[in-house]
């Protein structure tokens, strides 16, 4: 008789160790369990080995997640002896249902041992048997309730009944288990929206601060109307008409925010950041473009939803319109606006910068103030200026001949013509001349 390793294990009678058993090889790679023998190899049998069976199988078909039968044979031997054989499974992790998706419930071969799986062990075979869709993914965290994400499906009249779960992507179809996009909607939601508003322009000193968690519905209810608080309106009068002008288009924000929630990228743990100050609103979300998409792309209206099932479900709300139009609409709404917003993507991060309307309106004004104005040409300067284009220089003999003009009006004019930038004065005395600036 062999003795246990990796891929043997002996069993004398039923209990529960025997469904970790069967979870461990079917993690691994595969294992006999020969039901009848004791640790230390000896023939022990079976005296009911008939109703041994019958529980045994139908043990493992309820107690064990998801469906291992299929890569599990029973065969009786002579000695009343029951072999059962497991076949490394293709949907891993198995589990045990009563304790789900959870290294109490998962458990993987460790030499001539069945031991507890780890979280990143759990993760790890999530991923390769879900494949790379985040949001298609198990969640380990399987404990979840829904009640914000029921409010706002009622209040978009869309049904949000448990029947509909697997079709909106919030279980996987395989063993029912929530998946990171229920995570997502659920009000046990891991991540966070933080808003930070700063007195400088570099971002450095806050005036105040807050974190939004819970269910992705209610971090954007409550983001929303917080940076309403932070979009100020400023009234101008011009003789009896009064016009009323917010910081920011209220739908700017609004497509803005909704971007960063619905394609950032959610592996990631870290939170969306939104930094406000008197010149410009930023919106920082995880994760850049994907694979072959640019700034511009974006920019023209060029959609790869990274949470294609997410986008999906806000699209149903009628929270987004349709794929692509919310950075064009942003940059439609700063049409008349003198600085205009911007985009940026690095590897990990996208960025949305929003212009303080008002205070780029009032930076123009100022700039255009101060802007000195354009001299005005009088008939003799332009006599003068054609001159000196077709003849480079000329002395003041020859400005006043031109003119039929005396010396001190010569005088008067070319001073004048000299500040307001139009020509140089080269010289002095009889050797004077004048050319263009």
């Amino acid at each position: 008789m062999q003795y246990e390793s990796e891929r043997i294990e002996y069993k004398f009678q039923m209990i529960d160790d025997i469904y970790k058993e069967v979870i461990a090889f079917a993690n691994t790679d595969g294992g006999v369990i020969y039901f009848g023998i004791d640790d230390k190899g000896n023939l022990i049998g079976i005296d009911n080995v008939d109703e041994t069976y019958t529980r045994l199988t139908n043990g493992i078909r309820d107690a064990i997640q998801p469906d291992v039968t299929m890569f599990v044979r029973y065969v009786l031997q002579e000695n009343k002896v029951i072999r059962i054989e497991v076949g490394e499974g293709s949907y891993k992790p198995y589990y045990l249902k009563g304790k789900g998706l959870k290294p109490a419930g998962v458990y993987v071969r460790q030499g001539a041992t069945s031991v507890q799986a780890s979280p990143e062990q759990i993760r790890q075979m999530i991923k390769d048997s879900d494949g790379d869709v985040f949001e298609e993914m198990r969640t380990v965290q399987q404990d979840l309730t829904f009640d914000e994400a029921a409010v706002a499906f009622k209040r978009y009249k869309v049904d949000f009944s448990e029947d509909k779960y697997i079709a909106l992507g919030l279980r996987n179809i395989h063993d029912d288990q929530y998946t990171n996009l229920a995570l997502i909607l659920s009000d046990q939601c891991q991540h966070t929206t933080k808003i930070a508003v700063f007195n400088d322009e570099s971002c450095t000193e806050f005036r105040d601060s807050k974190e939004f968690g819970g269910s992705i519905f209610k971090q954007f209810e409550n983001s929303i109307n917080y940076l309403a608080l932070c979009n100020r309106t400023v009234s101008t009068i011009k003789g009896v008409v009064r016009t009323d002008k917010q910081d920011y288009p209220e739908e700017a924000i609004r497509e803005a925010l909704l971007n960063a929630l619905v394609h950032r990228d959610y592996s990631f743990s870290g939170s969306i950041i939104i930094n406000v100050n008197d010149s410009k609103m930023e919106f920082i979300s995880l994760g850049g473009l994907l694979p072959g998409l640019s700034t511009e792309d974006i920019r023209l209206g060029v959609s790869q939803p990274r949470n294609k099932k997410l986008a999906e479900i806000f699209h149903r709300l009628r929270l987004i319109e349709s794929y692509g139009t919310g950075i064009r609409r942003i940059f439609k709404l700063y049409a008349s606006c003198p600085v205009q917003p911007s985009i940026e993507a690095t590897t990990n991060a996208f960025r949305i910068v929003l212009p303080n309307m008002n205070a780029a309106s009032a930076g123009a004004e100022i700039a255009a103030e101060a802007k000195p104005a354009a001299p005005i040409i009088t008939p003799q300067m332009k006599i003068v200026l054609d001159y000196l284009k077709e003849y480079g220089e000329m002395r003041d003999e020859e400005l006043q001949e031109l003119l039929h003009i005396k010396k001190t009006r010569a005088y008067l004019l070319t001073r004048q013509m000299s500040e307001e930038g139009l020509i140089e004065i080269v010289g002095r005395g009889a050797e004077k001349t004048y050319r263009l600036r």
